[in-house]
């Protein structure tokens, strides 16, 4: 007589950190495998696009995917641009494959292929460009000056700075 196998084990959970976990990590290997699919072996590049190129080049460019060709010798990225922007993006091309490269740490990017769009993108809108944003508003005098009294006794310049902005921001809107 042969036995039946029994129930099979619950699956071994693994433990987590104790306390709080970076949003990060809990979405580090969903993201990467998503990116790696599209050719992004470091997503760093999609995180942090704005960074790597800079405020303006980032709001006329989405990247979308990265292709290797057969010999090896450098890929290929892919990136969205509206239609308008497209002259502008094509004459910095090698400046962005400059910034681009030292996102990678080395000449990964051989060559940057634009892709002109429509400005609302396509990919059911997930690649809009967005508008630039607003310019600040100038502040009351008053406000100003009852910030920079907060902020006078901070040694550090940076501290001085960032207390500044926090008390201007907290009296602004405690004014409307």
């Amino acid at each position: 007589m042969t036995r039946a196998p029994g129930p099979s084990a619950p699956p071994k959970l693994t433990r987590r950190m104790r306390g709080f976990e970076a949003a990060s990590g809990l979405v580090a290997d969903r993201i990467r495998s998503a990116g790696e699919k599209r050719g992004f072996a470091v997503t760093r590049l999609l995180t942090q696009w704005e960074a790597i190129v800079g405020r303006d080049l980032a709001a006329m460019t989405r990247p979308v995917k990265i292709g290797y060709g057969r010999e090896g010798l450098g890929a290929t990225l892919t990136l969205l641009v509206a239609a308008a922007h497209a002259p502008e993006v094509q004459m910095q091309l090698p400046r962005l494959r400059e910034k681009v490269n030292a996102c990678y740490g080395y000449a990964a990017i051989s060559r940057i292929s634009l892709t002109q769009t429509a400005p609302a993108g396509f990919a059911e809108g997930r690649a809009e460009f967005l508008a630039a944003p607003p310019a600040p508003k100038p502040l009351d005098p008053v406000v100003q000056a009852r910030a920079s009294a907060v902020a006078e006794g901070a040694k550090d310049e940076g501290l001085r700075a960032a207390l500044e902005t926090l008390a201007q921001n907290f009296l602004a809107r405690a004014k409307t």
